[in-house]
Parts: structure tokens; C-alpha cells; sequence
């Protein structure tokens, strides 16, 4: 081969060679995304959530239907209820439950779960407001008044255990000022939520009960003879925060925001809580 065909030879290689090199460079170029009209990007999909949230028995009602108008807001979001005394729950999450928001009855649970470091404390707020209501079944009239307590024709009197049930604490506070505690207290048929008081008097199993405005709101079994003075016993207050432990802490912060928005205080107050 004479020198004059090398020289082609080597320049139509070196042609050959810039000319791969260009269009690796162009490729590579569209795969860093330089041209996004050319790029072809597929949408992020969102992930499936699923919250845990443990609430005082008297939310049942009305947390049922906010459920059901969350879950068509936030698709991707799941709800799961946990209803029972705030006591009960409270323990429940400091024995390593699996919760991400917790609303408790009376500050008192969730107080002892701040204590523990075991809830955000920068969510905490007070959601909500009950009264308490002295109620007999609905077909009877043993009592017209809380002192009417003390007549012997009333032998059985449902409280919520104030042990643990923030609806027997606040039943307890009342008598306590109104100086019936003590005599009283042989005739108490504990429930272990407030629920359970109702259920107590509904049956007819309890001739009185002390629960929730809201709880009596639910039975046609039951009717309210009266009000109790909010003056005897400690502010109702519901308190709400996100847990420590949550998986999923911001979709929580999302949540709780959403129990403050008009649909849910509207939910609320249909069912006789007022909205903070």
C-alpha cells in the first residue's frame, strides 16, 4: 500500500471515529434529560397509605362519617379507627401500639404520653368540647335531677370507671363538689367506656347514667334530664396529636389539618361537639 492511500485510509477512520463518538455524545445527551421535549419521563406514583388512628369511644359516630369524606378527599390515604377509653388507648400506645394519631378524651392521657416523649409535641391542640349530661332510659323517670340520685328507688347508677374512662373522672368531679360522691358510690355500675354507660341505660340495666352530651345525642333509648354545671367538673376537652413512633408523620399532619377544615366541624356539630 503506497503512502498516499495510508493517509486516506487513516483520515476516513478518523471521520469514522468522530462520527460514533457524535452520536454517543447525542444520546447520552437526551438520557441526561438536556432535551426534555425529546425526553420521555414517566409520572411518579403516589404511595398507598394506611393511618392509625386511636380515638376516645364518644368520636365513633362522628369520626365514622369524616372517614368516609376523607377517604374520598385523599384516596391514597386509608383510615383505620381504634375506638376505646382514652385510658385503655393510652396504655395501648405506651406498650408499643402501632398508632399514628391519638385523640383522647380529657388532657390527662395525653399529658402522661408527653410525659413520655412519646408524642410531636409541636401538633398537639385541642380539637374539641363536650357536656356532661345526666340521662335515665327513656321510658322511665326514676330521676328528674342529679339529686334525685339519692332516692331509694334508684339502686343502680352507670359512670364510666374513673380509673381509666375520662367521662367517669369528669362524673366523679361532679359529685365530688355537689357532695354526693360517698353516698352514691354503692350504687355506681362502672362501663368501661363511655359507650358502655350508655348501652347500660338503654337496656334498662342502670335506672341513671352520667355520659356525654353527644353520646345521648345517639339513642333514641335514653332522654337528658339534665345538663350538668360545667362548674363542677374540669373543662371536656378533646386534645389530638401525631405520634412519635408514626411511619408516617407528615401524611398525620395532613389529617389533623383536615379535622380542623369547615366539612369536618360541620360533621362535629351535627353530632354535638363544639369545634376549637
Amino acid at each position: 500500500m503506497n503512502k498516499q492511500k495510508i493517509i486516506t485510509f487513516l483520515s476516513l477512520l478518523v471521520v469514522t471515529l468522530w462520527a460514533i463518538a457524535g452520536c454517543h455524545f447525542s444520546s447520552a445527551t437526551i438520557e441526561q434529560g438536556n432535551t426534555p421535549a425529546k425526553a420521555n419521563i414517566s409520572p411518579v406514583k403516589q404511595e398507598n397509605v394506611e393511618l392509625t388512628v386511636s380515638a376516645a369511644a364518644s368520636l365513633k359516630d362522628a369520626l365514622g362519617e369524616i372517614t368516609s369524606l376523607y377517604s374520598k378527599a385523599k384516596a391514597t390515604v386509608a383510615i383505620r379507627n381504634n375506638f376505646g377509653s382514652s385510658g385503655d388507648l393510652q396504655q395501648q400506645i405506651m406498650n408499643g401500639a402501632p398508632v399514628d394519631v391519638f385523640i383522647s378524651a380529657a388532657p390527662k392521657q395525653m399529658d402522661e404520653l408527653q410525659k413520655k416523649d412519646l408524642i410531636v409535641v409541636d401538633t398537639r391542640r385541642d380539637l374539641l368540647t363536650n357536656k356532661l349530661v345526666l340521662i335515665v332510659p327513656a321510658d322511665r323517670s326514676d330521676a328528674k335531677e342529679i339529686k334525685d340520685l339519692t332516692n331509694a328507688s334508684i339502686e343502680r347508677i352507670a359512670i364510666g370507671d374513673p380509673r381509666s374512662v375520662p367521662v367517669g373522672q369528669y362524673s366523679e368531679q361532679a359529685l365530688t363538689k355537689l357532695e354526693l360522691i360517698q353516698e352514691l358510690q354503692p350504687k355506681f355500675v362502672l362501663g368501661n367506656n363511655v359507650r358502655q354507660v350508655l348501652q347500660f341505660v338503654e337496656s334498662g340495666n342502670a335506672q341513671a347514667g352520667i355520659v356525654y352530651a353527644t353520646d345521648a345525642k345517639t339513642s333514641s333509648k335514653v332522654k337528658v334530664v339534665q345538663v350538668i354545671d360545667a362548674k363542677l367538673h374540669k373543662p371536656i376537652v378533646y386534645p389530638i396529636a401525631v405520634l412519635q413512633k408514626s411511619p408516617h408523620q407528615e401524611t398525620a399532619k395532613s389529617y389533623l389539618e383536615y379535622l380542623s377544615s369547615e366539612p369536618a366541624k360541620n360533621v362535629f356539630e351535627k353530632y354535638g361537639f363544639s369545634t376549637l
